[in-house]
């Protein structure tokens, strides 16, 4: 069986410079989760010292505090600047940048959507900065019943999908005398499910690798599965199962932004282990 990796996958920019400053922190904490990756987060707690605290309340006596790739909630920002602490910020620069928006936008008396899981800490954090009236959305449905304002701004959640994002576009420029849309999708997040819609249309089976909890590896599996059927989302190697290669002649690779090397290699590793005789 042959074994075909996607043209872009894994690490993106945000993330690899996040690890880079965790690594180079020593012993801090991070204010949640640093990446969605589990298997990496604990690499950084056994090799660096860097251990993960749910939120700024958990704060006692570390004295190195890192701010997650998501970014945080901007009242916690604050709180944490008022703390004789030493804040090193990790928020993805892609990240940053709809924050931006939306405080503007949002100063400029602007209504503002954001596409988005509104769970998701990335958008929590992007909400906090509006001063106006903020709609956070999955789908057009979710507004069929909101009066909106005669001006509108349009951002979205980093790692969602360009064609949901233009949809809702598409839905506003109807009921908004002024429609301002910011396209805040990761050029690395479009590129990646580029290569996955690419490959899954000719590969017999479909490996998915990342955190189960990470939004831009679940879209991956999405775009993969509705080409391939047979398409799996795994964290490591040892979920893979001989059954899902037997009478498969291509196997398709791709990986969440948020997915290292090192577990990549070993995915692939025990992919072929397992396709030895077959």
């Amino acid at each position: 069986m042959k074994i075909e990796m996607a043209k872009s996958y894994g690490f993106c920019f945000g993330v690899k410079r996040a690890i880079k400053i965790a690594e180079s922190a020593g012993e801090a904490a991070t204010i949640g989760e640093l990446i969605h990756n589990a298997e990496e987060i604990n690499r950084l707690k056994q090799n660096f010292g860097v251990k993960t605290l749910e939120g700024v309340n958990e704060i006692k006596d570390e004295q190195k505090l890192i701010i997650r790739t998501h970014g945080i909630q901007k009242d916690d920002l604050q709180r944490l600047k008022a703390q004789n602490k030493e804040l090193i910020d990790a928020t993805c620069p892609f990240v940053t940048k709809p924050q931006q928006i939306v405080e503007k936008m949002s100063a400029e008396g602007y209504d503002i959507v954001i596409f988005g899981d509104k769970n998701h800490p990335e958008v929590k954090g992007v909400k906090s900065y509006a001063k106006s009236r903020v709609f956070v959305i999955m789908d057009t449905k979710e507004l069929q019943d909101v009066k909106l304002g005669s001006r509108v701004a349009l951002v979205s959640q980093t790692t969602k999908k360009i064609e949901s994002f233009t949809k809702i576009a598409d839905f506003l420029m109807q009921r908004a005398r002024e429609l301002r849309i910011f396209n805040t999708i990761c050029n690395a997040t479009l590129e990646n499910q580029e290569a996955v819609k690419s490959l899954s249309q000719k590969a017999d089976v479909m490996i998915i690798v990342g955190g189960k909890n990470s939004s831009n590896t679940k879209q991956l599996f999405l775009i993969s599965q509705n080409f391939c059927k047979d398409s799996y989302l795994i964290e490591n190697e040892s979920e893979l199962e001989r059954s899902w290669f037997e009478n498969k002649s291509l196997c398709g690779i791709s990986a969440g932004a948020s997915t290292p090397d090192w577990i990549i290699k070993k995915v692939v590793a025990r992919i072929e282990d397992l396709t030895q005789n077959l």
